[in-house]
């Protein structure tokens, strides 16, 4: 079985990939205050070749 994401414990079943409800339940309320974020740009804030920003 694979290491629980947030404690490592062995992952349990019913919790799976988590060892717990509480495991499970501290990574829901990272995902909802934020905690996990992708870095992006956008790229269409870029000037093309040949543009300059004025």
């Amino acid at each position: 079985m694979s290491a629980c994401p947030v404690c490592a414990k062995p992952a349990v079943a019913d919790y799976r990939p988590f060892c717990s409800k509480r495991c499970a339940d501290i990574d829901l309320h990272k995902w909802l205050k934020g905690g996990y974020a992708i870095p992006a740009s956008d790229e269409d804030d870029r000037p093309e070749d040949g543009e300059h920003e004025d």
